[in-house]
């Protein structure tokens, strides 16, 4: 099952999109450590491509050690260097410590200050892999940056557009809708059109020591889960206390900390006694308050996106596109229109009413497999018609 080097004649295209011989052409490969990104490696390698391997050292050792299955810790350093070594591939090791916490940790933080449910996942590619990372293989002369997500892309006219991988239950998409036009050009994806299981046996076919290493964890710096305790450490007095309160504002009991609570909660919420479950409504941070309710109240009409991305072409102001909408990584996409006004404001008017739509969360739009774009769920306008007293 070992991938042969990569066939080419003058004049046609190599497997990346470039008009040369793979081997001159210059790759760097994001190297996580992960069994992901290390048979990218190894599968461009084999093709004959110049790779090399870049690995980002993100936090502190000491803690990232202890943590199994993160991402970029210690372990997965020694991991990335032995299979690169392995590959005969040159391997370096960036230290981007301070750039990940000011632009990821910090806005983790500050996030859930604000009442909302971050994804450090998607600001990490997005303002450390695919702007530092991205700029610093264009310092070194590579034609592109490949990583080892579940997403394709393919050339669309004189731009590349981006697409759902094949492996639907890989598909990360949602967590790269923030990529621009101008480095989805620079970057591939060359495991878009495998199914995972075939990238463990590549894995094994190619003798890399991660063929068995489970999958790394979604939010690298946060141990053993509890990442209220690392916004209390960033942000001291993050976990004050407060009311919880009905929709009516009655208060029905006291919480330890708005950050413990997320849009649609319903155990651990901390007060009873009521004839439905109660869900986690809304977080008034400013009151350190959390509104209640009963499920139907979570229902939303439709809601706005701010640092809306765009990928498929030009809107034009006032224009209404019908689209698929994904609102959480674990939900299919619904069916929506997305209306783009005047003043560059884009609102989604949902064609039934979802739970679930929480600020802070990516809305990423759809038109089949085609990624459209995205932005960040901001204000949302609910469905609920609360009974007559």
């Amino acid at each position: 099952m070992i991938a042969e080097a990569a066939s080419w004649t003058p004049g046609s295209c190599n497997s990346l999109g470039f008009d040369r011989a793979p081997g001159d052409t210059r790759v760097v490969v994001a190297m996580s450590g992960g069994v992901d990104s290390s048979v990218t490696a190894a599968l461009l390698a084999r093709q004959g491509y110049e790779v090399i391997g870049i690995t980002l050292q993100l936090y502190d050792h000491g803690l990232a050690v202890q943590k199994k299955g993160a991402c970029c810790a210690g372990q997965d350093i020694h991991d990335a260097r032995t299979v690169s070594d392995s590959l005969g591939i040159p391997h370096y090791v960036l230290d981007y410590e301070s750039r990940f916490s000011e632009a990821v940790m910090d806005d983790f933080a500050d996030s859930y200050l604000r009442g909302e449910t971050p994804i450090p996942c998607i600001r990490c590619n997005e303002r450390v892999k695919f702007r530092d990372l991205l700029q610093t293989a264009r310092d070194l002369g590579a034609d592109c940056l490949a990583t080892g997500h579940y997403v394709r892309s393919m050339r669309d006219g004189d731009h590349w557009q981006m697409y759902k991988a094949v492996d639907q239950r890989r598909d990360q998409s949602y967590f790269l809708f923030s990529t621009t036009r101008e480095q989805l050009d620079f970057l591939r994806f060359p495991l878009g059109g495998l199914l995972k299981p075939d990238v463990r046996a590549l894995a094994e076919d190619f003798g890399l020591i991660v063929a068995d290493k489970p999958d790394s964890q979604d939010i690298c710096f946060v141990p053993q889960g509890n990442y209220a305790s690392v916004i209390e450490r960033l942000r001291p007095g993050a976990c004050d206390p407060g009311d919880i309160v009905d929709l009516s504002g009655r208060v029905l009991g006291q919480h330890d900390g708005i950050v413990h609570y997320t849009i649609g909660q319903r155990r651990g919420i901390g007060v009873g006694g009521t004839a439905d479950p109660l869900y986690v409504i809304k977080l008034e941070p400013d009151a350190r308050r959390v509104v209640v309710g009963p499920r139907s109240a979570l229902e939303t009409a439709s809601f706005t996106v701010r640092e809306f991305n765009w990928l498929d072409g030009m809107l034009a102001a006032g224009e209404e596109r019908p689209v698929l909408v994904r609102i959480r990584n674990t939900q299919d996409p619904v069916a929506a229109l997305l209306h783009f006004s005047a003043d560059q404001m884009v609102r989604i008017s949902l064609l039934k009413p979802e739970t679930g739509v929480s600020p802070g969360q990516a809305a990423v739009f759809y038109e089949g497999d085609k990624v459209l774009g995205g932005g960040w769920i901001d204000g949302t306008i609910s469905a609920y018609k609360r009974p007559a007293a």
